[in-house]
């Protein structure tokens, strides 16, 4: 396997993945320098998720019409015209703007980066290459709060941004060069209805979830979203059975380990989705952590999830996906329930043995899940794949944020007002339950599914 290519993608998805989460720490200092609340600059957050939610679904049928590479290499750009217009920001507006601009660069990064991936990668190497491609979406979240608390003590909240310059100059210095020119597609006309309807759909769940767990609105603002995103979900599906050429062809999830992947996949990152959320403010309020050092502390998990690397392809050829899968899923969940046990008492050494262990499991699934969901996708499917895939990856961990923010307000509410280990136990106690139900849809699968790419054969049975 070539591979520069994964990595070159795998450091533009860092990139992305950490830039949604790298400004939490420092809302504060971007807050004062703009003359706003904390608050009221969240909408900086939810523009860039809902940028996202818009601009997914139409990548697959862009990098087809005008070419993989040249999207990607686009992306990078947008991306990049962002980062500085965020650094010069000088009003509320501008910045939110710019972060919108960001999330559109982003939106085609990321899925048009594992189409790259798919039509670049030998099916027996999809493994290994998914490996490398898995680390940035669990690496960047939690790398995002210690380097943007990092850079906001000891230099200013401007280099959160200007820091993603040289690397994008990199990035697209590298993709000119070992990124295989990847031929057009015949395209049928942009299905513009699709486009309307999984766009107001997208970023409505994402807009109304983000606004009811943070909340920057009134929560009626956010379930109204919600609502208007679901009925519109609800339409497209009716529309996409009408269509000769949908935008997203939802015919897809007529494939077993496709649709196995993004059920399994979409449940059980609604509980990776809610502990970045849950585990900082745990250590802060309920630990008396700063920050920087409840980052530090999360930070462990990358630990784990890089080495996934070095033993993945080994691991699926030695067990297959199926087992694999439901190992990872249920260690995982195990993983995510100890955090409801944690203490000011609990040993600093044992949390960050679990966080490590669980920065491992979790990065095994989805190395499996994202390598399974493409195992019987052909090259005409290849872009409706990873862009139906990105959009419920965002659309599931915004539903993780609201989930342990909802666990946390009611129980708040029921036991008095008053925030504290209690409630952040039962949120870590919800999402782990959550996560659990991810293996169910693996379960049912046949053991040999996905052998072609896992390399797995089940020895056979001795003569009688």
């Amino acid at each position: 396997m070539n591979r520069i290519v994964p990595l070159i993608l795998a450091v533009a998805l860092f990139m992305e993945n950490m830039d949604s989460t790298v400004i939490a720490t420092a809302l504060p200092a971007i807050a004062d320098d703009l003359g706003v609340g904390p608050i009221t600059l969240k909408l900086a957050l939810t523009s860039y998720m809902v940028s996202l939610a818009i601009f997914i679904p139409v990548s697959g049928w862009m990098a087809d019409k005008f070419g993989a590479k040249r999207i990607f290499r686009s992306a990078i750009v947008v991306f990049t015209i962002g980062s500085i217009l965020c650094a010069i920001s000088g009003s509320l507006w501008a910045f939110v703007g710019a972060r919108f601009l960001q999330g559109i660069g982003g939106a085609m990064m990321t899925p048009v980066g594992r189409l790259v991936l798919l039509r670049t990668t030998r099916r027996e190497e999809l493994v290994s290459a998914m490996a490398l491609l898995t680390i940035p979406g669990l690496v960047g979240p939690l790398a995002g709060p210690p380097v943007g608390g990092f850079i906001t003590t000891y230099f200013t909240w401007h280099w959160i941004f200007l820091i993603n310059v040289p690397i994008s100059l990199i990035g697209l210095i590298l993709s000119s060069i070992y990124l295989p020119e990847i031929e057009k597609l015949d395209t049928p006309p942009l299905d513009v209805t699709g486009l309307v309807l999984t766009g107001v759909s997208a970023s409505g769940v994402v807009f109304g979830l983000s606004v009811i767990s943070l909340p920057v609105l009134p929560p009626a603002v956010g379930i109204g979203a919600t609502l208007i995103g679901i009925v519109c979900g609800v339409a497209y599906v009716f529309h996409a059975r009408r269509h000769p050429a949908p935008l997203l062809d939802l015919r897809l999830f007529r494939k077993p380990a496709f649709r196995a992947a993004q059920t399994g996949g979409t449940l059980f990152r609604i509980s990776t989705g809610a502990i970045p959320f849950l585990m900082p403010l745990m250590l802060q309020l309920g630990f008396g952590m700063t920050p920087f050092e409840s980052g530090m502390t999360t930070f462990v998990g990358a630990i784990g999830a890089i080495t996934t690397k070095f033993a993945a392809r080994r691991m699926f050829a030695a067990a297959g996906f199926r087992t694999v899968l439901i190992t990872a899923g249920l260690a995982g969940a195990a993983t995510t329930y100890m955090n409801a046990f944690f203490t000011p008492q609990t040993p600093h050494a044992v949390i960050m043995g679990f966080l490590l262990m669980a920065g491992f499991f979790r990065s095994f699934f989805f190395t499996g899940t994202n390598a399974l969901g493409y195992s019987n996708i052909d090259n005409q499917e290849a872009s409706q794949a990873t862009s139906i895939a990105s959009v419920l990856q965002q659309v599931s961990l915004a539903l993780g944020v609201a989930c342990a923010a909802f666990v946390l307000e009611v129980s708040t509410a029921l036991t008095g007002g008053t925030l504290g280990l209690p409630q952040f136990h039962l949120g870590f106690a919800v999402v782990a339950t959550l996560s659990l139900a991810s293996v169910v849809p693996y379960i049912l699968l046949p053991r040999d599914v996905g052998a072609d790419v896992s390399g797995h054969r089940r020895k056979p049975h001795p003569a009688p």
